[in-house]
């Protein structure tokens, strides 16, 4: 969890440095539009997933007629069946998603953000090392 924690709060800074305000401008759009749609994808698909189980296990899941005619499987899919097995993994997957990788993506866009807005002065003052920053 440091290597994340210090890729989010040092390369506004790193860049900036080197690369002047103009980049860092760039940077943090790039991440909010980023960072919104995996943020927006992982709580939809988490609770997508996490709902799935819940679906089985009230009955609101039945087999195609291809599987009743074998005569091996009932109509409606129960605790146990292997539907309801996979749906289980899936809400293994689905609870962490919708509960943390979600909320926690918002809360990196909203350090990144914060880190470059503390540091703006500093990297609008002496940055552009590499990329010729231009001081107004």
């Amino acid at each position: 969890m440091i290597a994340p924690a210090a890729l989010v709060v040092v390369s506004p800074i790193l860049w900036g440095i080197l690369l002047g305000y103009r980049f860092v401008s760039g940077m943090l759009v790039g991440n909010i539009c980023s960072g919104v749609q995996i943020a927006i994808s992982a709580s939809n698909t988490g609770g997508a997933w996490d709902n799935c189980k819940k679906g089985i296990e009230g009955g609101m899941l039945r087999r195609p007629d291809e599987f009743k005619r074998e005569g091996r499987m009932g109509d409606i899919v129960k605790k146990g069946d292997f539907e309801h097995i996979a749906a289980v993994c899936g809400d293994t997957v689905g609870d962490p998603l919708k509960d943390t990788s979600g909320p926690a993506v918002n809360i990196l866009i909203k350090l990144m953000t914060m880190t470059s807005l503390v540091f703006g002065t500093f990297i609008t003052e002496y940055g552009g090392q590499i990329g010729g920053g231009i001081r107004t």
